[in-house]
C-alpha cells in the first residue's frame, strides 16, 4: 500500500532553512497530490500556523532565529493536536529527550530518504489518528500553499537514520 494515502486529506507544514529539502519535499508532494506548506524560518512558521490549521508540523531543530524547539513549544501552545516531527543531524541524547519532552511525536536524523520519512509519517497517522485535526485543504481559509504555489502534504514518527534523494 502507498503510505502517501493516509497523507492526502491532511494538511503539512515543513519549515527548514534548506532550499533541497524544502523542494524535493514539495515536488514529491505535489506529485502525490498531498498537501504541503514549506517555511524558511521558525518565524515564517509561526505565522503559518497563526493563519491555519495543520495537521502534521515537520522542523528543523538548526533554522535561522528561533531553532526548532523553541518553535514547537510554540507549535504546541498554538495547535495541541498536531503530529510533530524533528529533523535535524544534530542529534543528541538531550535535544531527543527535550524534543520529546515538548510534545515532539518523532525524531529523525538527517540525511533521510523521502521514502523512509513518508513511511514514518504514515505509521504516525495511523497511531495518532483520533488525535489529528484534519484541516480541509479545500476550503481557502485553510489552504496551505508553497511559496512558488506549489501545494502538497507530509507526517512521519520513527527515530531513523534516512538518505535525501
Amino acid at each position: 500500500m502507498d503510505p502517501f494515502r493516509k497523507l492526502i486529506k491532511l494538511k503539512t507544514l515543513l519549515v527548514d532553512d534548506d532550499e533541497l529539502i524544502r523542494d524535493a519535499f514539495s515536488l514529491v508532494f505535489m506529485n502525490k497530490r498531498c498537501f504541503l506548506k514549506v517555511t524558511e524560518t521558525a518565524e515564517e512558521g509561526l505565522r503559518a500556523l497563526e493563519e491555519e490549521s495543520f495537521d502534521i508540523i515537520i522542523s528543523d531543530l538548526k533554522l535561522p532565529g528561533i531553532d526548532g524547539l523553541e518553535f514547537f513549544r510554540h507549535a504546541t501552545v498554538s495547535q495541541p493536536n498536531t503530529v510533530k516531527v524533528l529533523i535535524t543531524a544534530y542529534g543528541d541524547e538531550d535535544v531527543v529527550s527535550k524534543a520529546f519532552g515538548i510534545g515532539v511525536h518523532e525524531f529523525i536524523e538527517k540525511p533521510f530518504s523521502i521514502k523512509e520519512l513518508i513511511t514514518s509519517l504514515a505509521m504516525l497517522v495511523e497511531k495518532h489518528n483520533g488525535m489529528i485535526c484534519k484541516a480541509d485543504p479545500d476550503k481557502p481559509e485553510t489552504r496551505a500553499k508553497h511559496p512558488e504555489g506549489i501545494t502538497t502534504k507530509f507526517k512521519t514518527r520513527n527515530k531513523s537514520k534516512m538518505q535525501m534523494i
